[in-house]
């Protein structure tokens, strides 16, 4: 079994079931449109019921939310929006009470532009004593300052636009790889580094389990920070081959572990965002021998349906290719490392839609499918909040109805260069990172029971019949279903332990592979089709008339050799080998 952070401590985390909290869209119980800890102390039975092990808390710092919580401007303290330190006290004590842990979202790539460290960075001139907290950088030479193409270098801005954002008072730019007003911290500072460590042993000592770090792996920087490649039709350079995964981070990744987790083995749970990472990078990262992370999230599955022009450029989903992608993750870290696996978080849209059909016909069906799919693989499973009921992508009438930096700022963009904003809001309604962030649908009343005034977004109208409290009535309810995947986790070490070897590698329909795990002889096998046809599969020898241990659908024929299974239908079947 690997190793959590020492030579003794077995890795929980492994038949563990993350469960992400979006705190501004979980529950409000305040009446201020905007949800908060109280709220999520509520709501926590129905975690409970669920069974999941871990919660994971995006951010609740202060915040100006430029960036919905993502821009911190004190990372020791809560956010009055949100409560107080006194709220988060009581529900971490409420959360381990119920035998769950609790992990802190951490973004130390970069800060607000209203932390105190930049604005004395920024302040304090080009010899204050925080000027090399963040990357400053003069104009490139012969450019006047202040005018386009004065820029340090061509990066491009996640978040569109250039990547640097000119300061007047010193005539100088700094970096910021997402909004203006996040400031990119500068790594390389040795008391940057100590005061991170810092904030997150003051954490720690509160209580907390561990820390989900976001884009982690962009925290070393190329310090030449020379030009990026300027892609087809794009207006600036793409600089992340110059911070991916840069020449420090596993230096950085190895001192944090030291400096911070080191002191707590065998409690912790650690798992850093990573786009970009590749397999052979992400098993540097989680080899338990190395000590620097327990797990990643990978990007590569994400981005299967995007086109040439990237998210908001989609295109249909190829069944092949997300074989192909998520078995070599399979593969990649099997003997080193260990997988995080996901469909949604609060970026991503909602599987269901993106994956699956949503239509009222087929949205059980092919949510349940998509959940089956997911937690039989070798990993740590993370359920994001709504998943569980096959919460699905909202219906944007308007780019008034977005709240998103990310889609404001495309759409702003694509309309400056003259696209058509029929197919720009398309886009944005099937890509847009809001589609994760509308508010949980509780129960049938107005505003989906999160809140009795205006929500900080709406609630999709389909609450009146997809909520949790109709779910939780239902046994062939999709939370039902992630209940009985949870519980299947937790008693059958297969799921867990068992090696993976993909079936039916070219089959465009049907999903299909085996876990096995030869210390009990028991071997897994799983089936789903991911199409609203019916879907004919060859099974391998022996399966014919096995056990089912799990199905989404209710009459199940016996398995044959050749087998033809139901539109979207999952099942996991078990037999002894030994």
């Amino acid at each position: 079994m690997p190793l959590n952070d020492n030579a003794t401590a077995p890795a929980w985390w492994r038949s563990a079931v993350v469960y992400q909290i979006y705190p501004r869209s979980f529950a409000d119980s305040d009446a201020d449109g905007i949800g908060d800890l109280q709220g999520i102390i509520e709501r926590l039975d129905h975690l409970s019921q669920l069974g999941v092990d871990v919660l994971w808390l995006s951010p609740v710092y202060p915040s100006p939310h430029d960036d919905n919580g993502y821009d911190i401007s004190d990372y020791q303290d809560i956010d009055p929006l949100f409560g107080t330190l006194d709220d988060f006290d009581r529900l971490l004590a409420a959360v381990h009470e119920r035998g769950m842990k609790l992990i802190m979202d951490l973004v130390v790539n970069h800060t607000s532009d209203e932390h105190p460290w930049f604005v004395e960075s920024r302040d304090g001139g080009p010899e204050g004593p925080r000027r090399d907290w963040y990357i400053w950088r003069p104009a490139r030479d012969g450019v006047e300052p202040g005018t386009p193409g004065a820029e340090p270098n061509n990066w491009g801005s996640w978040f569109s636009g250039p990547a640097w954002e000119y300061d007047e008072d010193s005539g100088e730019y700094y970096l910021h790889v997402f909004s203006r007003k996040q400031p990119d911290l500068n790594w390389e500072n040795p008391q940057v580094r100590q005061a991170v460590y810092a904030l997150m042993r003051w954490w720690l000592a509160r209580g907390i389990d561990g820390f989900r770090m976001d884009v982690i792996n962009l925290i070393s920087k190329d310090p030449a920070l020379p030009d990026g490649l300027v892609p087809e039709g794009a207006r600036y350079g793409d600089g992340s081959p110059h911070f991916t995964c840069g020449p420090r981070v596993h230096e950085y990744m190895a001192e944090m572990h030291r400096e911070v987790f080191a002191g707590h083995p065998g409690r912790l749970l650690t798992v850093g965002e990573m786009p970009g990472v590749t397999v052979d990078e992400a098993r540097l990262f989680t080899d338990p021998a190395r000590r620097e992370l327990d797990m990643v999230f990978q990007f590569e599955h994400v981005g299967l349906d995007h086109g040439p022009g990237g998210k908001f450029d989609p295109r249909p989903l190829r069944l092949t290719e997300l074989k192909a992608g998520l078995g070599r993750w399979q593969t990649g870290l099997a003997d080193t490392g260990w997988n995080s696996l996901y469909w949604n978080n609060h970026d991503q849209p909602r599987v269901v839609s993106r994956f699956g059909d949503d239509s009222p016909a087929h949205r059980v069906r092919s949510a349940t499918m998509l959940a089956t799919v997911l937690h039989l693989h070798r990993g740590t499973p993370y359920v994001y909040q709504g998943e569980e009921l096959g919460m699905a992508n909202a219906p944007f009438a308007s780019i008034e109805d977005f709240r998103d930096i990310e889609s404001l700022n495309h759409h702003r963009e694509r309309l400056a260069a003259g696209a058509d904003e029929t197919e720009v809001l398309a886009a944005l309604r099937a890509a847009g990172r809001d589609n994760a962030r509308t508010p949980m649908q509780w129960d049938a009343t107005e505003h989906g029971g999160f809140t009795t005034v205006t929500p900080w977004i709406a609630v999709n109208p389909d609450h009146h019949t997809v909520n949790a409290k109709a779910q939780r009535a239902d046994p062939d309810s999709v939370f039902h279903h992630y209940r009985r995947l949870i519980a299947l986790r937790h008693t059958e070490s297969a799921v867990v332990n068992g090696d993976f070897r993909l079936l039916h590698a070219d089959d465009e329909q049907v999903y299909a592979f085996t876990r096995h795990e030869p210390e009990t002889g028991t071997e897994l096998l799983v089936l789903a089709n991911f199409t609203g046809d019916h879907a004919p599969v060859d099974l391998p020898e022996g399966w014919a008339g096995t056990e089912a241990l799990i199905t989404n659908v209710s009459t199940t024929a016996p398995l044959t050799e050749r087998h033809t299974l139901q539109p979207w239908e999952a099942r996991v079947h078990r037999r002894r080998t030994a």
